[in-house]
């Protein structure tokens, strides 16, 4: 019998293809001047899924506290490219190191009312990954299953607003990580089984 592992690859494969040939949508931002930014979405494979690493961030930083995203951040003078962003701040919140990772491709490129210009990648981590969140930017680390994601409306400050939620609700993902991870959900839609999409 065949291992519920042993479709990752193939599942991640055809990810891959279907990044490069339906690319997702660049937002538009005229006029608006921005800094640049980069994130990585870190997808693995466990008992027969897709899952993607999540962070939570502090209750205590003056920025963006308790709020759940991709590992990322501002683009720093040494890094020469968006990529290199995001696999330096993979490395620097979780512990994982760049060569750990088979990037896949991306997502579309999107401004953030923080005045950033974000430009999220896709890539695979191995399952058994070590990580090591650094206490300073990261409260907690979190694994979403791709296959169980539930689109919602909640009440959050002052507003209501489209959210991810998953199994228990337990974790709320809005914002610029809700419109990546909604991208995201679309190719992993279309490449996986239909007794497998929501």
């Amino acid at each position: 019998m065949t291992s519920p592992d042993a479709a990752g690859p193939a599942f991640f494969g055809r990810l891959k293809e279907h990044l490069h040939r339906a690319p997702s949508k660049t937002f538009d931002a005229p006029g608006l001047v921005l800094k640049e930014a980069a994130v990585l979405a870190p997808l693995f494979w466990r008992g027969g899924e897709p899952w993607a690493l999540l962070t939570r961030r502090p209750m205590n930083l003056r920025k963006h506290p308790g709020q759940i995203s991709f590992p990322g951040g501002g683009r720093e003078a040494g890094d020469v490219t968006p990529l290199h962003t995001a696999l330096r701040e993979t490395r620097e919140e979780l512990g994982i190191a760049p060569q750990s990772v088979d990037v896949l491709g991306l997502l579309g490129a999107m401004p953030t009312i923080t005045s950033y210009w974000v430009t999220p990648f896709v890539g695979v981590v191995p399952e058994d990954v070590k990580l090591s969140p650094n206490p300073i930017e990261i409260d907690e680390v979190i694994a979403a299953p791709l296959w169980r994601l539930r689109r919602e409306r909640r009440h959050l400050y002052q507003a209501d607003r489209d959210v991810f939620v998953w199994d228990d609700a337990r974790h709320v993902v809005w914002g610029a990580t809700w419109r990546m991870l909604g991208q995201l959900v679309e190719h992993v839609e279309a490449v996986s089984p239909v007794a497998r999409r929501p």
